[in-house]
């Protein structure tokens, strides 16, 4: 019987090693994501280095704010892999328990981490198949259904400060937007023939479209 009366359908080694291989697939995953969004990022780059040289200003801003947004969803990816990490260091423990007391023992990390994951759209569903085995198994108490509801961060992005905007596109430009951390309020350069440039807006704007909905739906 196991721990809080709880008899596992599986023994606890057995769990602790399906667990720890579920976890890490769901860690590659999370690579994939990061690469992909990575890869948009670069392709955002070179879209604004061409903006800037066709003075097209407001396209620069945008594009910069897809920037920043990829960049935290990128961050958030990885603090989930830290967390998925922690677990399975967790189980190594679990692991050790085990081999003394004979029994998977309750942890509050893993319960906090669980809480966490369970969040990350591209990794909920997965992690709520763990809870709901770890909930059984004893190692973490039951969790509030609106954790587990809870699909998305469900707080919405702030809007990219100004400065960052002018981080970026300093970064990218090689200095040629603004003054850093200066704000870019200045008009760019018409580094081509105006005719040029307006016939050239409409491609634009249909190529900004693209790479906003690409990078949104790696986010999402």
């Amino acid at each position: 019987m196991g721990l809080f009366g709880r008899t596992p359908d599986k023994p606890p080694k057995e769990l602790i090693t399906e667990w720890s291989q579920k976890i890490r697939k769901e860690m590659r995953v999370i690579d994939r994501q990061i690469r992909d969004i990575q890869r948009e990022e670069e392709k955002v780059k070179r879209s604004i280095k061409d903006a800037a040289k066709k003075g097209q200003k407001d396209v620069c801003v945008i594009l910069a704010k897809e920037m920043i947004q990829s960049k935290r969803a990128v961050t958030k990816l990885y603090a989930s892999k830290a967390q998925m990490n922690s677990v399975l260091m967790s189980m190594k423990n679990q692991l050790a328990l085990v081999r003394v007391a004979g029994a998977l023992q309750k942890s509050t990390d893993v319960m906090k981490a669980m809480q966490s994951l369970v969040k990350v759209p591209e990794i909920q569903a997965t992690m709520r198949e763990l809870s709901k085995e770890m909930m059984k198994a004893g190692i973490i108490e039951e969790m509030l259904e609106d954790t587990f509801e809870s699909m998305e961060d469900g707080e919405e992005m702030e809007e990219a400060a100004e400065e960052e905007v002018d981080k970026i596109l300093f970064e990218i430009t090689a200095g040629a937007l603004g003054k850093a951390p200066s704000k870019v309020t200045d008009a760019l350069p018409d580094l081509q023939p105006a005719g040029a440039a307006a016939a050239s807006d409409e491609e634009s704007e249909e190529d900004i479209e693209a790479m906003q909905s690409r990078l949104a739906a790696l986010r999402s």
